[in-house]
Parts: structure tokens; C-alpha cells; sequence
């Protein structure tokens, strides 16, 4: 062929084409392989798996050949054999090269954690290189790895001059005119690829996994890139704004509830009597599934304190995350709102002053605090919290200055840590701040409602050594043990203080260890345990209906008789009313279960209805439920509408019509 003839300028383009295409074939086999007993794989997957990542493979390579095919087509004849074409050559070459196989090194590592191709996970990390590069240091052999990308780059670039592929390029005579031609061709499949190939291409099959091996990690990177944020009203299906309200408003109803007048707005008063005032801290446990514990059928003996506790306490049996991320559990366990394409609100811009649930312990005259192990500069929280009325405590750093957000902050000394790892000081330490400022605002006489967000259960996975019986930074399951060590020692440590028998403790997880399943949305990996504990005059009992997190404090106000004002889309799972239902989702795919109805709804208007099995995890496609598609739609349309016509601010909202 021409392309690859001795006498082409095209060369070592065309050459470095082939190499990237073997070498993403050899990632995808080897994530294949290492997905093997979820993938389904039959001689018809590995068909599309594999023919399908070509199709992906070739558009990366022609954006990545793109600048280097123009050069060639404007460098001169004469400059060809020039040394200045040759440093240009060899450099980017080189550079080009180190990256790929970065970025190669890079997909094996994401997908041991998230058993999927780069998604906005990682473009969000893009952003916190600290903690980012701290994590994989801690996890990995660092040292190793980078001297296996440099050896191995360098054996590439090795290769490509034994095989004279530079010498053929540098002394090429490819005719100006078929220079265009090529040089034009690969700049036609470059814009056919970023207007007409979408990576949702990808997501047409049934198995998530075999969706996700069909993908290449680059294109998929900047696909997240791209879609950070979709607005729900130019990608999904849509009803009229007012009787989005209208099914949002009978839902939410019942006999305790008054709505206001504004037909766009869900903002209610919830009376009740005989409120009591105990202080709450809510413990939100990083990345912790329902199934590390007892009481969900884990035999491995991780979890005896949160065991125990779950037989004094009212255990939510059948609670599910909004999300797969940190800032989803906590716009859900903060807002209580489902979950709007795109970022959470936590990391969007406009996101002060809104109706939390701190602004409703603060309307009861309570002092509201938010607590973090690392730097609450990760993921916007500092901004989000501080800017909606919270107390900031965390490790801090120089990123963030107290001046940046309406409020306190303090930051935990370092005499004041005993551990501590890239993601921040563990959750021993952590729990003394918690405790410290409690006996604070004890003295104060200043009932008090702190929401902290724990760091122990995630990944090194490493804590003080000596506490539990597997060693640090072994395993997801020390990580796990020491999380529930670390929250009876934190009780055994507090059970003596004055204000402990008037103190209300939530112990709820953020999102699940794992939400990658054989489904794009698998149900069953958003399963988290809850537990509401010392709730004063309560017995131990089970709330065994399904439920969303953002049912959680919906309840707890009602358990508290509390009579206050609302526009949270929770509801109070233990009413007569409570018809059963969870909302969560991806970044782009937003579902909504009620019963065994489940609806899924995706950009492009798409709506898939399917029957769920729980005793087999199955989702079987069945014909659609108007009733519940009504629902699921009214839900996220009226929660993005509202965010986006500042209907969660602290203030009433206009009539939008």
C-alpha cells in the first residue's frame, strides 16, 4: 500500500494508526478477561465488543493524527530531511506516545475501582490532582509503574526508528495533491466522529459491562467532558411544567401538609405537636453498601457495631442512594432532592442560600455544622456548605480561605491527627473534632446539627495501625472494619458526656462501594444502610418499606414531631400514605422505581420501562406504566426546574409560566 511505502511522507502516522489500534485492542481483551464472570460473553458479544471499540479506536486516532497530518500537508518538500523536522518529529512522537501509555496504565487502574471507562469521575479528578496523585501513590507502586511507561515508551519509539518508519517519513515524496487528499480525509473523519458518533453508541446492549468494553477510555473522557451538564429540558422527556407540579404536589400531600399558592413551587408547611429538640449528628459513611453489614446477609463479621446498633435503633432495611458519588449522598442527605443530570448541586454555580435541611435545624434554633476529614476544598464542599449556613471544619489547606464562603471555618491541627492519608485524617480523629466542638456548643447552651463526612472507606484503604485485626491498606474489607471500630470507640468515648443522652446519632452511607452491575442502572448496587440511634422515647424497630435517601430526614422530622417549612422532595416513610418509590442515577440516566416499575430516562427524550426481579436483580423490558413514566418525569423535570429558577433558594419563588 502507498500508506506505507517506503517513498510516504504519511509513514510513521499511518504506523503509529496501526500501533494504537492493537494496543487498545490488547486493553480491551485485558479488561474483558478481567471482567469475564459478568461480561455474558458469547461469540456474538465479542463481535460487537470488539468491532464496536474499532469503530471508537479509529476516531480517537484520527483526532490524535489530525495536527500532525496538517503540519505534513504545509511542511515544504525541502524541510522534510531538516533536523528541525526531525526534533519536531521524534518530540511529539514521543510525547504522544508517554501519554497513550499513561492513559493506558491509567484505564486499569480506574477500572479496578470503578469497573468502567473513563467517565466524569474522571474528568472531576482532572480537577484534584492533589488527592488524586496522593491516592494512587498510596494505592499503587508508583515508582514502578511510571518506569514502566517510560520503558515501555521508549521501547516504542525504539521500535519505530529500528524500522527505519521515521528515516521513510523524513525523506518521504508524497505529492502535495495527495497530501490534501489525506491530510483532508483524516480532518473529514475527525469532524464525522465529533458530530455524528456519540458514545452513547456504545450503550445499546444489555450487559453494562459488555457497554463499557465496547468503548474506548479517551473518547469516553471527553464525551464526560463535553456533557458535564445536560440541561434536562433540551435532552429528556418532558410534560407541562404545571402538571409536573400538579403529580409532584399529590405525592407529596397529605394530612399534615398546606402548599403555598405558586403552582411551580412545592413549598410547604408540615405541622405536627410535641416537638422535641435533641442534638443530631449525622455520621455519613464513605462508600459503605448494606451488604458489609450482619444485617443484610454479610458473614464476615465486619460490622459488629453498627450490628449492635441496628437492634436499638430504627433501621431503614430497604434505603437506596441517589448516586454513585460523594456529592450525590450529600445534595441528597442536605436537599433532598432527586438527582438532576450532570454535577450534583454541590458543585454547581448558584448553589447559596438554598433550603437545607441545616437551614431547617437553624429555623429551630440550631447551630449547624459541617465536619470532613480532608479538605473540604475536594468536590466544592466547603463552598456548598459554608454558603448554605454550616460551620466548616476540616484539615484545610491554602486552597481555600475562610473569606471564600459565608462562614466559620476551623481547621484540624495537625497535633490534633494521629493519621492520616491521601484523602485525609482518619475517622478516630475525625470524631474528636466532632466530640470537641459538641462539648463546645454544650457549654454554650446551643443545641446543635452536624453533618460529617468520613474518609476511612475508601481507597488506600489504610488507617492506624493496632486498632482492628487486618492489617492497614490490605483490603476494602480492613477498611470497612475500621470504619465500624472507629464509630464504637467514637460512642464509647462519648456515652459519659452531657449532652450524649440528649443527642440523636444518624449513621448513613454516602453511596455504595460499588455501583458498577451487569445494567447501566443496577438497583442493587445502590443499596445502603441507614440507622437512626438514642432517638429519645423510640423503640428499637424496622422502616421496611423501600425508600430513597432523600426520605431520611422527612422522617426523623416526623418522629420528631417537628412543624416546619419545606420544599424537600423527601417524604415521611413511616406515614399511611407512603407509597413506595426510589429515584437515583448515573450522570446522564436518571430512574425512578415504584413498586417493581422501572422507569429509566435518558438524553435524546429516551424512556425505557422495564419489571424488576430483587430475588434475581433482573430488569425484564416491559411495556410502560403511564402512570408511573408521569411520575419518574414530573420528578426531575420539577427538581431541575426548580434549581434553575432558584425555586431551592431561602426565598419564595415566581410563577414561571
Amino acid at each position: 500500500m502507498v500508506l506505507f511505502s517506503s517513498k510516504s511522507t504519511y509513514n510513521v502516522l499511518f504506523r503509529f494508526v496501526i500501533f494504537f489500534i492493537l494496543l487498545s485492542f490488547l486493553v480491551r481483551g485485558s479488561l474483558l478477561f478481567a471482567s469475564m464472570g459478568n461480561a455474558e460473553i458469547s461469540l456474538l458479544a465479542l463481535a460487537r465488543i470488539f468491532l464496536l471499540g474499532l469503530v471508537f479506536d479509529l476516531g480517537v486516532a484520527s483526532f490524535i493524527t489530525l495536527p500532525y497530518a496538517f503540519y505534513l500537508l504545509f511542511l515544504p518538500r525541502k524541510w522534510s530531511n531538516s533536523i528541525i523536522n526531525k526534533i519536531i518529529t521524534y518530540f511529539f512522537f514521543s510525547l504522544v506516545v508517554l501519554i497513550l501509555i499513561f492513559t493506558f496504565f491509567a484505564e486499569f487502574t480506574f477500572w479496578k475501582e470503578f469497573e468502567s471507562r473513563f467517565n466524569f469521575i474522571a474528568v472531576d479528578y482532572l480537577i484534584y490532582t492533589y488527592e488524586v496523585i496522593n491516592n494512587i501513590n498510596e494505592s499503587y507502586p508508583l515508582p514502578i509503574l511510571i518506569s514502566a511507561v517510560l520503558l515501555i515508551s521508549f521501547s516504542i519509539v525504539w521500535f519505530f526508528q529500528k524500522k527505519q518508519y521515521f528515516a521513510q517519513t523524513f525523506t518521504g515524496t508524497t505529492p502535495f495533491i495527495q497530501r490534501l487528499f489525506l491530510s483532508f480525509s483524516i480532518f473529514f473523519i475527525a469532524c464525522l466522529y465529533s458530530f455524528t458518533v456519540n458514545n452513547s453508541l456504545a450503550e445499546t446492549g444489555n450487559n453494562r459491562y459488555q457497554n463499557e468494553l465496547s468503548k474506548a477510555g479517551i473518547y469516553s473522557f471527553f464525551a464526560a467532558f463535553k456533557n458535564n451538564e445536560l440541561s434536562y429540558d433540551d435532552f429528556y422527556k418532558q410534560v407541562e411544567n404545571k402538571q409536573a407540579f400538579a403529580i409532584m404536589k399529590k405525592q407529596l400531600a397529605d394530612s399534615a401538609s398546606v402548599f403555598s399558592n405558586n403552582p411551580f413551587a412545592l413549598t410547604r408547611t408540615i405541622s405536627s405537636s410535641g416537638e422535641l429538640h435533641p442534638n443530631v449528628i449525622m455520621i455519613t459513611i464513605e462508600s459503605f453498601s448494606a451488604d458489609f453489614m450482619e444485617h443484610f446477609g454479610n458473614l464476615q463479621h465486619l460490622t459488629p457495631v453498627l450490628d449492635s446498633l441496628a437492634d436499638k435503633s430504627i433501621l431503614f432495611t430497604e434505603m437506596y442512594a441517589t448516586g454513585t458519588r460523594t456529592v450525590r449522598g450529600m445534595e441528597a442527605l442536605s436537599l433532598a432532592v432527586p438527582p438532576t443530570p450532570g454535577s450534583s448541586i454541590v458543585r454547581r454555580p448558584n448553589n447559596n442560600n438554598l433550603t437545607t435541611v441545616g437551614s431547617i435545624f437553624k429555623a429551630a434554633g440550631y447551630e449547624t455544622g459541617f465536619f470532613y476529614g480532608g479538605d473540604g476544598y475536594f468536590d466544592n464542599m466547603n463552598q456548598f456548605f459554608g454558603s448554605n449556613g454550616y460551620a466548616v471544619t476540616d484539615r484545610g489547606s491554602s486552597r481555600m480561605k475562610s473569606d471564600d464562603f459565608t462562614a466559620t471555618r476551623t481547621i484540624i491541627s495537625d497535633s490534633a491527627v494521629q493519621f492520616e492519608n491521601a484523602w485525609g485524617i482518619c475517622d478516630g480523629d475525625l470524631y474528636d473534632a466532632v466530640a470537641s466542638d459538641a462539648d463546645a456548643k454544650f457549654k454554650m447552651g446551643k443545641p446543635f446539627y452536624d453533618f460529617v463526612m468520613t474518609t476511612s472507606n475508601h481507597r488506600p484503604y489504610t488507617y492506624p495501625s493496632g486498632k482492628i485485626d487486618i492489617p492497614s491498606g490490605s483490603s476494602r474489607e480492613g477498611a470497612v472494619k475500621y470504619t465500624d471500630f472507629a464509630i464504637g470507640a467514637f460512642l464509647n468515648k462519648i456515652k459519659l458526656k452531657p449532652w450524649f443522652a440528649n443527642t440523636v446519632f444518624i449513621f448513613v452511607a454516602d453511596h455504595c462501594a460499588s455501583s458498577a452491575g451487569k445494567n447501566e442502572i443496577d438497583i442493587a448496587k445502590y443499596h445502603i444502610p441507614a440507622i437512626i440511634y438514642n432517638l429519645p422515647k423510640m423503640q428499637a424497630s424496622e422502616a421496611a418499606s423501600v425508600c430513597s435517601q432523600i426520605d431520611l430526614y422527612p422522617t426523623l422530622f416526623h418522629l420528631l414531631h417537628w412543624t416546619y417549612s419545606s420544599n424537600l422532595y423527601g417524604q415521611d416513610v413511616l406515614s399511611k400514605k407512603y407509597q413506595p418509590r426510589i429515584l437515583l442515577g448515573t450522570y446522564q440516566k436518571l430512574a425512578y422505581m415504584k413498586n417493581d416499575d422501572l422507569v429509566v430516562l435518558s438524553p435524546q427524550q429516551k424512556v425505557e420501562t422495564y419489571k424488576y426481579s430483587k430475588a434475581t436483580n433482573q430488569q425484564l423490558p416491559m411495556q410502560p406504566n403511564a402512570a408511573v413514566v408521569a411520575e419518574a418525569i414530573a420528578a426531575y423535570q420539577s427538581a431541575y426546574f426548580l434549581f434553575k429558577h432558584d425555586g431551592l433558594k431561602q426565598k419564595p419563588i415566581k410563577s414561571h409560566l
